[in-house]
């Protein structure tokens, strides 16, 4: 497995590499996207709108709380990626010590924090008063769950980097089949297991996350995955300073675009509460059909981000080009064909995730007609905002989202109201979504971001692979660069 459970994107034809890369990746949305289904099933179908209200509030809330912490994640993906690349195992090791490191504690401190300020938080998002209590019991064990729930995307997201998918995705599987399983064990109760209404569902994630975290790293160790750091390793864990500085330094920006995106969205929950609770559980049950129109987009683009920094790590600009276009072809393709089907079937997928008869089902209908049609710009914007990001360059991305968002999204739902109705709200997700897509494209193309880079340059010299075995060097002879391995002037 050593030898096999890595992949080496910089090679070997790039549509095949690409897809074969993403299949897990996709694979293992889908199985997130079912399992937060069926929980939403449970709660909507059994507990009534106000809990579906109350999850969605609360969803909403945890995403936006762990933004910062994901953007480390994300920048500890591309310095492992450029790391492997160039095949420099060593500084892949040093990268995954410290940003795990700062990884915990940062997850640690969200959950403390949430884990007291929730139920303030959830008032001032205008939380309707019937679902109030629920979301905060819900919230609650959530963010005791913080801290597992991350380290385990951290670790899945470095493995990724290092170009294997298959790992994290059997992982996720276990997770998946253990939350689905113990949701009406711990919502419902049974035998010794109380009874504990839409707290259960948070607690059935805590716990299988819980399992299934432990699992993953007693397999690595057993299995001596290539990024597993033994005994002789844990120095490793101390914080090295110049990584540190450049996953604060670029990690940051990242995360707070996942901030950005979700008090935008907060700001969007809030105006869809004051329209009350049919209309907000109208909204959640779109919502949970959204998540699979934009898998393809979250896999293609991620597979994306990795295979164009393990390229840039080795040099090689025009497999970083044509991983950017592959990614746009496919996205466009699988997204405009779940949307397709999202609006042909969505009644019957819809009424899944509200009780029987809702008079919010046709609600859901309409609002899904409108806004779905964003997810095609989102998925290009996806893929060109992780290509860029792959060298370092993580400013202008988020501009882009700040001006599409705050400058577009949120002003029109808000001010448009008066002259649209409610389908201000709605309209405000394809009008800005397009926006970021072309400013993205403009930027790929005109843009500085090729010489971007992660670590300063004269930190950032690159192992040999003699070096990475601790053989002693052997001498080459000069070679002018090819044209590939070139990076092309702006």
């Amino acid at each position: 497995m050593a030898s096999s459970s890595t992949r080496d994107l910089t090679q070997g034809p790039i549509g095949k590499t690409l897809l074969v890369f993403s299949l897990p990746i996709l694979a293992g949305n889908v199985l997130q996207s079912l399992n937060g289904s069926v929980n939403a099933i449970w709660v909507g179908g059994y507990l009534g709108e106000a809990a579906l209200t109350a999850t969605a509030n609360a969803n909403n809330l945890l995403f936006a709380l762990i933004g910062l912490v994901f953007g480390v994640g994300m920048a500890a993906t591309i310095l492992v990626a450029q790391s492997m690349g160039a095949h420099n195992l060593p500084q892949a090791k040093r990268v995954i010590g410290t940003s795990a490191t700062l990884f915990g504690a940062a997850s640690i401190a969200i959950s403390i924090l949430g884990w007291q300020l929730s139920a303030r938080i959830l008032d001032w998002l205008g939380t309707p008063t019937e679902a109030m209590a629920l979301a905060e019991a819900y919230l609650r064990v959530i963010f005791l769950a913080i801290p597992l729930m991350y380290l385990f995307a951290f670790v899945s997201a470095v493995m990724r980097g290092a170009g294997d998918t298959r790992t994290p995705f059997y992982f996720l599987l276990l997770v998946v089949v253990l939350d689905t399983a113990l949701n009406p064990l711990f919502i419902f109760g049974w035998g010794p297991v109380p009874r504990m209404g839409i707290g259960g569902s948070a607690m059935a994630t805590l716990v299988a996350n819980s399992i299934s975290f432990t699992a993953m790293l007693c397999w690595l160790r057993w299995r001596r995955h290539p990024l597993w750091m033994g005994a002789g390793e844990l120095q490793l864990f101390l914080p090295d300073a110049r990584i540190l500085r450049a996953l604060i330094v670029k990690g940051l920006p990242m995360g707070a675009q996942m901030v950005m995106i979700s008090m935008a969205m907060l700001m969007l929950m809030g105006m869809v509460n004051s329209h009350g609770v049919e209309l907000s559980s109208a909204y959640g049950a779109a919502l949970q059909l959204w998540t699979y129109v934009q898998m393809p987009a979250m896999a293609i683009g991620a597979a994306c981000s990795a295979m164009a920094a393990q390229n840039v790590g080795a040099r090689l600009w025009g497999r970083v080009d044509a991983t950017a276009r592959a990614g746009v072809l496919c996205n466009v393709l699988m997204t405009g064909t779940l949307i397709l089907l999202a609006v042909v079937w969505d009644r019957q997928v819809l009424s899944l995730f509200l009780p029987a008869g809702s008079a919010a089902l046709e609600k859901a209908r309409h609002l899904n007609h409108i806004a779905i049609g964003s997810f095609l710009f989102f998925g290009v914007t996806f893929v060109i905002s992780g290509v860029v990001r792959s060298t370092g360059a993580v400013v202008a991305p988020l501009v882009i989202l700040g001006l599409a968002l705050w400058g577009v999204r949120v002003p029109m739902a808000q001010w448009m109201q008066p002259a649209w109705g409610v389908d201000a709200i709605w309209w405000s997700f394809p009008i800005s979504a397009g926006c970021a897509m072309l400013m993205s494209l403009a930027y790929y193309r005109w843009g500085g971001w090729r010489q971007a880079r992660m670590l300063e340059p004269a930190e950032d010299r690159v192992a040999t692979p003699a070096e990475v075995a601790g053989l002693p060097p052997t001498p080459v002879c000069a070679q002018p660069p090819t044209p590939d391995r070139i990076a092309p002037a702006q």
